[in-house]
């Protein structure tokens, strides 16, 4: 999942998850396919999952930012897959749909993998959790482990706050 949304702006919330439900994908089964109560069902639980049940008939143009973010998150599930990679979930957002976005990507523990890449260390705190926190710096591993043992670590607090033992830069 990029930064920006990807979602199809011009269809419903319930037809972009619909193209992205896990299935055939042949000319065929697109040009005959009907939508099954299954499908409709699974839809209506990644509808509640990511909270637009209420929106389910609107264009997702005219989502906000946030819950196109979820949408789009969504979208991913629809497919079904084991790892998520996902890229700055909480860019643009306010800090009520930052906080829903870190709640969706816990509710997933357990069902799916997800390597998360943020800068907001508010929301890294709230999804980390008990999990492993890697801090890159130009392109290398510059510190891994729990949380508080990275935010308290000396150099990622040298690179990233400008802060080492000689002070404030």
């Amino acid at each position: 999942k990029f930064q920006t949304p990807s979602v199809y702006t011009e269809h419903t919330v319930f037809e972009n998850l619909l193209l992205l439900l896990k299935g055939p994908r042949g000319v065929f089964s697109a040009v005959f396919h009907r939508t099954s109560s299954e499908q409709r069902n699974r839809i209506d639980e990644l509808l509640r999952l990511i909270r637009l049940d209420a929106k389910r008939s609107w264009l997702a143009g005219q989502l906000a930012h946030g819950e196109k973010q979820w949408l789009e998150i969504g979208m991913l599930l629809a497919n079904e897959p084991r790892l998520l990679l996902v890229d700055e979930p909480a860019a643009g957002m306010t800090d009520e749909e930052t906080h829903r976005t870190g709640e969706l990507l816990l509710s997933l523990a357990g069902k799916h993998s997800l390597i998360v890449v943020e800068h907001d260390m508010t929301f890294v705190r709230q999804i980390a959790r008990d999990g492993q926190v890697t801090v890159l710096h130009q392109g290398t591993v510059l510190c891994e482990g729990k949380f508080d043992d990275v935010q308290s670590n000396e150099k990622v607090r040298e690179v990233y706050l400008g802060r080492g033992k000689h002070g404030t830069r």
